[in-house]
């Protein structure tokens, strides 16, 4: 499966953003999802993550409250909703995908367990 994400952009503090991942194929719903971001000089970190099902979602401590995962599966694509931006959150994220078989309402959180990258999108948020 091929990823592309976009909607990153430059915004003030406060700010909102959505980030979305389109996947190609047909077997979108055969993946479980997740969004991680890497700020300059820093790890990759995982940001949030939702079960092949959208059921189930899980979020890093420091994005719960202020951000969304959600995915569209006739729409193959997934969404990051980002509220009440911080300059912290300043990086480039990625999408990633992870195929998976009968654990549909499992998320990952670590980014070695997924099998496919996005290309990354720019998110800048200016104090």
């Amino acid at each position: 499966v091929q990823l592309q994400a976009s909607g990153g952009g430059l915004v003030q503090a406060g700010d909102s953003l959505r980030l979305s991942c389109a996947a190609s194929g047909r077997t979108f719903n055969n993946y479980a999802m997740g969004w991680f971001r890497q700020a300059p000089g820093k790890e990759r970190e995982f940001v949030a993550a939702i079960s092949r099902s959208g059921a189930t979602t899980y979020y890093t401590d420091s994005v719960k409250g202020r951000f969304t995962i959600a995915r569209d599966n006739a729409k193959n694509t997934v969404y990051l909703q980002m509220n009440s931006l911080k300059p912290e959150d300043t990086a480039v994220y990625y999408c990633a995908a992870k195929r998976t078989g009968t654990n549909i309402n499992y998320y990952y959180t670590r980014g070695y367990q997924y099998d496919y990258w996005g290309q990354g999108t720019q998110v800048t948020v200016s104090s």
